[in-house]
């Protein structure tokens, strides 16, 4: 059990959204739920009576109302939530009126624009006036390349407020990125920017966007937004689409009109990261994800009327779907489109303060970055507003839970979370009833029955496993796109463990209910056939403070797998036999002897994709010589190139274990 740095006091949990819906549930059903494991042993026990109490709590409104709560076979994937029920996402996260601010949104270049509640409403209204006009309806699809900005907020609302079903990319993706998404789904409108702005310069999108067009045969309506690029105009793109810009497409008033759709009617189309292959299209649920998302936000985050919600995200990952949610329980949300270290490494810290932000959302990468900057948040600046300090993305070191209470601010709830594209939603977070502990995520999300299996599929505690959800819960994915007899679906997530939904994530829990999680299954490490999760070897190298970032890969050899250890150094360092040793010193002390590389390999750059995660993947097909098959998911395809061919990876072993 690892130290506790932080813990809620009584006056803070007695305060808490969670702590009131136990209450709740307790009264309701003559219970004594006494604390956050009791609860969630309930909402596993009783999934029915959870959900329809999720219901009850935020206020869920049926236009129909559901003939049971939950219909389902012998085993997943064989779930009907709610049949019979109809309701509309929109409506939800649109219910307040007034004319405190809903949405801030602010660009890299400190451009601030704010709506009310009631401009929100104003604008979404006059938007799907348009969107209708132009034949969107229900089960139409309206993609969107946008930054994260208050107008793809307001073309989201106004779509799924018609029925229709939203998907979004970012523009940092590349041309066949967006192709490769857009073109399965054959949109009927696309919303998309002129140009934008990342780290000081201004990228122009017309040339990628003619691209584009031209492999969307579907496309009956072209909505550009100028933003970072006022000179655009319709005839700079080649389309037999209408085109309209932003500003000539509609006009705000007049009050919204909500469709109603069945609980399961199609909602968002999100996609896997795309990185060995063209991307799956995962399609949620209209009610799944509103139940999911006022659970995570009402009650793991303990947001509501008040509170200002901001997630670092671009319009392409997950992270933006979960963060406008918040609507949904009455908070703002703060929206900011740019480099989160531009003109400096204080630009996020700043907007905490400047925007009173209460719970900040961010990445590993995040927090070691702003450590090894040398940054002392709690020393520069207020923080007096922030409760919560989220985190997912990928696993977060001990170290950096080190860093969030000694240099960032003592009193924060530090929330590590995972779950996944595929749920848009968490199945481990936080919660404001338990303590934080260094280097764990707190516990399983309500609702979630999630367990560690071992490879023979029997749960264990205190060894690393497959992270498991054996119930059926209602965020799960109502298929894929283009796969009418649910095959695709079960291959991804049904096949390992027949009727238990496998993530795909190598974890383990630990023995007073906390989650670590250990990297990808499929990145997990076999040298002697022993599973090593990438994670643990990442978490001692963070240690080192030569090293900025690195991707560790098993590299097929002599008929076994190797460690191979990629770094990127600081400036001005060289990778040397003194460096080379005690990075495994490191690795060998806190972990095992098979851990440790075989060899490290210095390169300039890591991969990433475009939301931020290391492709371990990408990296072993390269160094084994096999072609990575979609680049345009990374970020930075052209550090790949560094990893082909290179001299150390063919000499003879030299660590003996």
């Amino acid at each position: 059990m690892s130290d506790i740095l932080w813990q809620p006091d009584t006056q803070r949990i007695a305060g808490s959204r969670m702590d009131a819906f136990r209450r709740d549930i307790n009264q309701r059903h003559s219970l004594k739920l006494d604390g956050y494991p009791a609860l969630h042993q309930w909402s596993i026990d009783q999934r029915p009576a959870f959900w329809q109490a999720i219901v009850d709590f935020f206020d869920i409104r049926f236009h129909t109302q559901p003939d049971a709560i939950l219909r389902e076979g012998a085993e997943m994937p064989s779930a009907e939530w709610f049949p019979g029920a109809t309701l509309n996402f929109a409506e939800h996260l649109l219910r307040r009126r007034d004319d405190a601010v809903a949405v801030i949104a602010v660009a890299e270049n400190g451009q601030r624009e704010q709506l009310t509640w009631a401009e929100l409403a104003e604008q979404v209204a006059g938007f799907q006036a348009s969107l209708r006009a132009a034949g969107v309806g229900r089960g139409d699809r309206v993609a969107a390349c946008m930054p994260n900005t208050w107008q793809t907020l307001v073309a989201m609302l106004a779509t799924t407020s018609l029925g229709a079903i939203w998907s979004c990319s970012s523009p940092d993706f590349g041309t066949h990125g967006v192709i490769d998404r857009f073109g399965q789904i054959e949109p009927k409108v696309l919303l998309t920017c002129a140009g934008y702005q990342y780290a000081g310069k201004t990228l122009d999108q017309t040339a990628k966007l003619n691209e584009i067009l031209a492999q969307l045969p579907s496309l009956q309506q072209l909505i550009i937004v100028p933003y970072a690029r006022p000179q655009a105009r319709i005839e700079d793109y080649q389309t037999h689409a209408d085109v309209c810009l932003w500003e000539d497409f509609y006009q705000p008033g007049g009050e919204p009109v909500f469709t109603p759709v069945p609980f399961n009617h199609p909602l968002y189309v999100l996609y896997s990261s795309g990185t060995t292959g063209v991307p799956k299209c995962i399609v949620h649920s209209t009610g799944g994800v509103l139940l999911q998302h006022v659970k995570e936000h009402g009650l793991h985050c303990d947001l509501g009327p008040g509170d200002r919600l901001f997630y670092y995200t671009t319009c392409g990952w997950m992270m933006w779907n979960w963060l406008v949610s918040a609507l949904a329980v009455g908070s703002a949300v703060v929206l900011y489109d740019g480099s989160p270290f531009h003109p400096d490494h204080q630009r996020l810290l700043d907007l905490i303060d400047d925007e009173r932000i209460s719970v900040f959302g961010t990445s590993p990468k995040f927090l070691a970055t702003l450590e090894s900057s040398g940054a002392k948040p709690r020393e520069s600046h207020d923080l007096s507003s922030l409760k919560t300090l989220l985190c997912t993305g990928s696993a977060l070191s001990p170290q950096s839970y080190d860093f969030v209470y000694r240099d960032f601010k003592t009193e924060v709830c530090l929330a590590s979370m995972s779950g996944g594209t595929d749920i848009v939603s968490c199945f481990v977070n936080g919660n404001p009833l338990s303590a934080v502990r260094r280097g764990e995520i707190m516990g399983k999300s309500l609702g979630m029955a999630v367990e560690v299996w071992n490879d023979a599929g029997q749960p264990v505690i205190g060894e690393k496993g497959e992270l498991v959800c054996t119930r059926h819960f209602p965020a799960m994915p109502i298929g894929l796109w283009n796969d009418p007899d649910g095959s695709k679906l079960h291959q991804s997530y049904f096949s390992q463990f027949p009727g238990v939904w496998a993530q795909g994530d190598y974890a383990e829990q630990l023995s007073d209910g906390a989650m670590m999680i250990h990297g990808r299954s499929d990145a997990v490490l076999n040298p002697g056939g022993v599973r090593i999760g990438t994670a643990e070897i990442y978490r001692q190298v963070e240690k080192i403070s030569e090293v900025l970032d690195s991707v560790a890969i098993g590299q097929q050899w002599q008929e076994d797998v190797r460690v191979v250890l990629f770094v990127r150094l600081r400036d001005g360092v060289e990778l040397d036999e003194g460096l080379e040793q005690r990075i495994r010193e490191v690795i060998r002390a806190n972990t095992t002897p098979r851990h440790v590389p075989a060899r490290i390999v210095a390169v300039t750059d890591i991969p990433r994709t475009i939301s931020g995660k290391v492709v371990e993947l990408a990296v072993r097909d390269v160094v084994h010589g096999r072609p990575v098959k979609n680049t345009d998911a990374l970020a930075n395809p052209e550090a790949l190139e560094q990893f082909r061919d290179r001299r150390e990876l063919a000499m003879t072993e030299v660590i003996q274990h």
